[in-house]
């Protein structure tokens, strides 16, 4: 009997509902019942269980998942909770069927993020030891030094650890690209911060094999080739993607 439960947590994100991140939330904030009582943190459920999320019962959608990239403008919160959040990412794709980001990017940054309703996926492309690589562009305040290239590549202290090294290319007197294997909170405004230097523009234009290739507030599907190469990379992960055909550019709708 035992090995037929499964934790409420784990359940929301095989399901495609959202993250284990997001379900522990919702479960702590009590908007999620298991046949009709409010569980505990890690409560186990069985396949005749009836779990709800705000009154609405949760069915298992698997086997026919969305993957989405997204250009995110400044001023858009990677946030799922829309009842808190005006300007979140969901109302503003306002996409038809129920997705939430893998991962974050700052309020005030854009470029490239993923949507899903995969919740399997996501920790396996956010593990920082699988060394899935993120490339990005940043303009700051003053001329980039070499010495900054180089305390940048070679990892710097912020919060309460340094950073793993990365790769540093200056591309004009107040620009760079970084390449991140990690992703702690803020981290390229912490780590110009700890070097005297101030963010002014943080743009993401690569996710592992994925591209930005989209306008500002626009999305589209992933390619069959897309995820044919990301499942590649993901095999170590132990989860085999679903091949999307489309390749489909789309604005929100307004």
């Amino acid at each position: 009997m035992e090995n037929n439960l499964t934790r409420i947590n784990k359940y929301l994100s095989e399901v495609g509902y959202c993250s284990r991140r997001e379900a522990d939330k919702l479960i702590e904030a009590g908007r999620v019942t298991i046949n009709g009582k409010i569980p505990e943190m890690g409560t186990k459920i069985g396949p005749n269980d009836l779990v709800q999320v705000d009154g609405e019962n949760i069915s298992d959608r698997t086997g026919n998942f969305v993957y989405l990239a997204f250009n995110k403008p400044v001023g858009i919160v990677c946030t799922t909770d829309t009842r808190v959040e005006k300007n979140n990412i969901i109302d503003f794709i306002n996409y038809p069927k129920r997705i939430f980001p893998i991962g974050r990017l700052d309020k005030d940054s854009e470029g490239l993020i993923l949507l899903t309703d995969d919740g399997d996926i996501v920790n396996k492309i956010l593990r920082a030891k699988n060394n899935h690589e993120k490339e990005y562009i940043v303009g700051v305040d003053k001329p980039i030094s070499q010495t900054f290239v180089e305390r940048m590549s070679n990892g710097v202290p912020i919060l309460d650890k340094i950073t793993k090294k990365c790769e540093v290319k200056k591309l004009s007197s107040n620009e760079f690209r970084i390449i991140l294997t990690q992703g702690l909170n803020r981290q390229i405004r912490r780590m110009c911060e700890y070097l005297d230097y101030e963010v002014r523009s943080l743009k993401r234009v690569r996710i592992m094999n994925i591209p930005l290739d989209m306008p500002v507030g626009h999305y589209r599907e992933l390619s069959r080739d897309e995820m044919n190469e990301l499942n590649t990379l993901l095999e170590a992960s132990q989860k085999s993607l679903t091949p999307i055909e489309s390749f489909k550019p789309k604005k929100k709708n307004k």
